[in-house]
């Protein structure tokens, strides 16, 4: 139990009871939730944009994109939110916490969402386009009537299985100040000194927010590979 100064400033200690340490978690969690959706909207936006130019026949711009890939693959999230919060300034906008990680998950997801579904434009048979080109539809038509349908069924699942690796990177938003989960069980486990109790309660809500959308995954993969 920790020790606050009372008005008179004699120190007594104050219970905080589990539902106390749950109910503050739960206010938190709304806004894990809520940047894990902005950053997984905006990078599907941003990545099926990405994906068009990967999927043009120019090779400079496919070259572009694949280095784009790998800059966000190849780099640490963590240092992406920092590059995020401290490059932001730098250009002269006032920085948030909360503008500092939405553009750094959005980035992040948009190269990993749009690497997700190249995979599975590659995957449709090569006898897909050519039967596109031989009924004389042009690009843009060939990837909206032919291609695309059919590479959003490969799709679906991997993209709702990557969903839960980015509200699990939402964690790392706490270190540049953004109170989500795991910044907010940091901050109570300050007040309650009690660390295992509270960790313990953060990592059953992302277990309890995740397992779900896993278990759709998996489900949703199932079911696609016995439809087809």
């Amino acid at each position: 139990m920790p020790w606050h100064d009372d008005f008179y400033g004699v120190a007594v200690m104050v219970e905080f009871s589990l539902w106390d340490i749950f109910s503050n978690l739960l206010l938190a969690a709304r806004w894990t939730l809520l940047l894990s959706l902005i950053a997984f909207t905006g990078g599907g936006v941003l990545g099926l944009c990405l994906l068009v130019i990967r999927s043009s026949p120019m090779a400079a711009l496919q070259k572009a994109v694949a280095v784009y890939v790998q800059v966000f693959q190849g780099t640490p999230l963590l240092m992406q939110l920092f590059l995020a919060y401290f490059g932001l300034a730098l250009l002269g906008v006032e920085t948030t916490a909360w503008m500092s990680a939405s553009v750094a998950l959005t980035l992040y997801s948009s190269a990993f969402l749009v690497e997700i579904w190249h995979g599975c434009v590659k995957a449709v048979p090569k006898g897909q386009w050519e039967a596109a080109q031989s009924l004389a539809l042009n690009f843009r038509e060939q990837l909206r009537f032919v291609i695309f349908p059919q590479a959003a069924q490969l799709a679906v699942a991997p993209t709702v299985g990557f969903l839960v690796q980015v509200i699990k990177g939402t964690a790392l938003a706490s270190v540049i100040g953004f109170v989500e989960l795991t910044k907010a069980g940091t901050m109570i486990t300050n007040a309650t000194f009690k660390p295992f109790l509270v960790y313990s309660c953060v990592a059953f809500m992302y277990f309890a927010i995740c397992y779900p959308i896993s278990w759709y995954a998996r489900s949703l993969e199932s079911h696609l590979n016995v439809k087809r």
